[in-house]
């Protein structure tokens, strides 16, 4: 038997020019001056400084039916519509996996020399030793398999079976060992190392012999797990030593690099700059909100592309080969125009959303207290502004404001609510913020474990669990009591 059901589905659809916009809203101003630049080479009729006549605004080719197949010449709504689903992961900008913030001025020409790699640099000393051909491939894959922070994470017999496959070097694992002793003589001090006991132990080997240096070696060597787990009571009943003696131990052990490869002056490591969106400032008592003037260019539509149109308009005779240059012409007019639109909605909904986050944070930008922000989740701006959450999302998630207290993180201001005893409305960050200060201010030879932290914040009015606490304190990147303790 045959059914027949009426069903009524309502989807929406972006355009390619709505999608185009969400894009341009996420970029922070470095990025979107990027973007404005790309724009800018591939469009000829799109030009920057003002127009006098302002003749983009409206003109008599706007209702050009002979070429008007370009879609997207309104005003472009985004409101209500979630995006997420139109921006796939391999669109995901690099800003938003690290904070990458170079201007078109900043990237100017290194005038120094180029510095020499970590791996060439060890490469270099390995020219220093005298050996023979054999043992100098050995050593120089070697120095290939070493990691950016210095370690090789890879066994012996990995190596010996590595080299043979891969570069039809055979050789056993003594004569390996024999070449990773060489390469442990290298600089930066405990390169070359299979873990970080090793790492430590190469590193006090070079250092001049002392009776502490002596002692943080046996301790290294038959004493790790004691001393990573902080049994200091144990390493003191061991060696049957005073707490100063131990004390001065353990700050020699301190002051080795575990991460050997990562401070190599030569890694020419990129110094991330950070241009912020926003400024606010404070004046009379009012909070003062600025877009950063460079995500507001002054840009046109080329007067030379219209009269070109104009002057295709009145001529009579239209061959085909003018029909397509006037078809192109028409394109990068009608684009021209929709980027300076799309420019100007980025700007107002950057200024919008950043207005409604400055007053519903009003109290912390007026005093810089962090327990002064309140709870505020991307629904909130998004009601208070009109706008979809996702579109608040890409403003908060990629965009920095410059305010007295530093240059922040606008989703930073993030934060969900929890109840404190007077069933009030508090921010998670203020909570975090009290759990930070009271674990700077307790006494390292003691240090307070979570279920007594949860107990001090309860007798300050907030009331949280134990698991809450070691979730805040990670969140916090603070080490439990036990790797707090100090000697």
């Amino acid at each position: 038997m045959l059914k027949q059901n009426l069903q009524f589905k309502l989807s929406q659809k972006l355009s390619p020019q709505q999608i185009q916009l969400m894009k341009l809203i996420q970029l922070p101003t470095l990025a979107f001056e990027q973007r404005l630049l790309e724009e800018m080479n591939e469009n000829p009729a799109l030009e920057t400084g003002k127009d006098e006549e302002e003749v983009y605004e409206k003109d008599e080719f706007d209702n050009n039916e002979e070429y008007d197949d370009y879609e997207g010449s309104d005003n472009i709504e985004a409101d209500d519509i979630n995006i997420d689903e139109y921006l796939s992961n391999d669109e995901t900008p690099d800003y938003k996996l690290q904070t990458n913030n170079y201007s078109d001025d900043e990237e100017r020409e290194n005038p120094f020399a180029s510095p020499v790699s970590f791996h060439q640099d060890l490469i270099n000393q390995l020219n220093t030793f005298i050996l023979n051909e054999t043992d100098r491939e050995i050593a120089e894959f070697l120095v290939g398999s070493i990691d950016d922070m210095g370690y090789i994470r890879r066994t012996v017999q990995d190596i010996v079976d590595d080299m043979a496959f891969t570069q039809g070097i055979y050789t056993d694992e003594k004569n390996v060992e024999r070449m990773l002793h060489v390469i442990h003589e290298l600089e930066p001090s405990g390169v070359g190392a299979r873990d970080l006991q090793e790492c430590l132990l190469l590193q006090l080997k070079h250092k001049t012999p002392t009776q502490d240096i002596a002692l943080a070696m046996d301790i290294i060597e038959n004493q790790f797990e004691a001393f990573t787990k902080k049994h200091y009571d144990k390493l003191l009943q061991k060696y049957a030593i005073t707490q100063e003696q131990l004390k001065k131990t353990v700050h020699e052990i301190e002051k080795l690099n575990p991460k050997p490869g990562g401070s190599f002056t030569g890694n020419n490591k990129v110094t991330e700059n950070i241009v912020p969106d926003f400024a606010i400032r404070i004046n009379d008592g009012d909070l003062e909100l600025t877009l950063n003037g460079r995500n507001a260019p002054s840009l046109h539509v080329s007067k030379d592309y219209q009269e070109m149109m104009q002057t295709y308009k009145e001529s009579r005779d239209k061959s085909n080969s003018q029909k397509d240059a006037v078809q192109f012409i028409k394109q990068k007019l009608d684009s021209a125009k929709w980027f300076i639109d799309a420019i100007k909605q980025r700007q107002e909904t950057l200024y919008v959303t950043m207005n409604a986050i400055m007053h519903f944070q009003q109290e912390y930008f007026l005093d810089g207290e962090e327990t002064s922000l309140k709870p505020m989740i991307l629904k909130d701006i998004a009601d208070m502004v009109g706008l979809d959450i996702s579109t608040v999302s890409r403003v908060a998630n990629s965009k920095y404001v410059d305010t007295p207290y530093g240059t922040k993180l606008i989703k930073e201001f993030f934060s969900e609510a929890m109840k404190n005893d007077q069933g009030e409305d508090v921010s998670t960050l203020e909570i975090k913020k009290i759990l930070q200060n009271v674990i700077e201010a307790e006494d390292k030879h003691k240090p307070l474990p979570d279920d007594q932290l949860a107990d001090i914040l309860k007798e300050k009015g907030y009331p949280i669990a134990r698991r809450t606490i070691a979730k805040y304190r990670e969140q916090l990147d603070i080490p439990v009591a036990r790797m707090r303790k100090k000697i």
